[in-house]
């Protein structure tokens, strides 16, 4: 038990290394914008440039419309799978596999191909872009509410709640979503990552994005893009932590709730 115990210790120590060695490597490398010295120079050009906060507020902008069309596309779409019809979710399943299977490339080029001309010429328009995110992250957002709606008494609820008289509205944003709330979290700041560093579509679209400035960055410059790396990177791990502490403080509410109700 001791070696093997030992091993797990071993094989976690190595795990670290090869995951934050790179990362810690990138950031001294991002520190090296002064000769001689350590210094946060290369963060303060990247703050200081008006490009980067014009192209992450509209990637920010991008992905905030891209939740929102997606959830609600795929929200009462999933909880209709689950309730009438089941032997649809194996077909959901398949097109939750195609952004995986057909290239962005392709995808940005379809899109282009189809709305380029005629009455729905939306080629200058955002609202293809926006289209464009909610099919790639399409297959995250359905797997998180899908793997919330499997984890809960969908149609014990249903049941319950229609007999108290409740309608389907009120059964919908009083009864599943409270309940889906880690799931959708989790769907939404997976959203926010993608939509953030996407390069492909918003390459082939022309819009002024933060994927093309990252990459823009990368070509002309040294230090800035690993400076640009650690921050992508920060953020992520920020969302995370939120998503753990919005879960955690709903939880402990819950508790709360169910130790005052014991209490009466």
């Amino acid at each position: 038990m001791k070696k093997r115990a030992g091993l797990s210790w071993l094989w976690f120590a190595i795990g670290i290394i090869y995951f934050f060695l790179p990362l810690v490597a990138t950031f001294l490398f991002s520190l090296r914008g002064k000769k001689g010295v350590l210094s946060f120079v290369a963060y303060q050009h990247v703050f200081a440039d008006p490009l980067f906060l014009k192209s992450f507020g509209f990637s920010l902008e991008m992905a905030i419309l891209t939740v929102l069309v997606g959830l609600a596309l795929i929200v009462p779409t999933a909880i209709w799978a689950h309730l009438k019809v089941p032997k649809a979710r194996a077909v959901i399943e398949f097109f939750a596999l195609l952004p995986f299977v057909i290239p962005p490339i392709i995808l940005a080029f379809g899109l282009i191909r189809s709305y380029s001309s005629g009455p729905f010429s939306l080629v200058t328009s955002p609202v293809l872009l926006v289209a464009g995110y909610v099919i790639i992250a399409f297959p995250y957002i359905y797997r998180s509410v899908d793997a919330g709606l499997r984890a809960m008494d969908l149609r014990g609820l249903t049941e319950a709640a229609q007999s108290l008289g409740a309608s389907w509205g009120t059964l919908l944003f009083r009864v599943v979503l409270p309940n889906l709330r880690t799931a959708l979290l989790s769907a939404v700041f997976l959203t926010l990552a993608i939509v953030i560093g996407e390069l492909t579509l918003a390459v082939l679209l022309a819009w002024p994005a933060f994927g093309p400035y990252m990459a823009l960055m990368g070509r002309n410059l040294a230090y800035e893009p690993a400076a640009l790396a650690i921050l992508s990177f920060a953020m992520t791990w920020g969302a995370i932590a939120l998503i753990q502490l919005l879960t955690r403080s709903g939880k402990d509410k819950e508790k709360g709730a169910n130790l005052g109700a014991g209490a009466h």
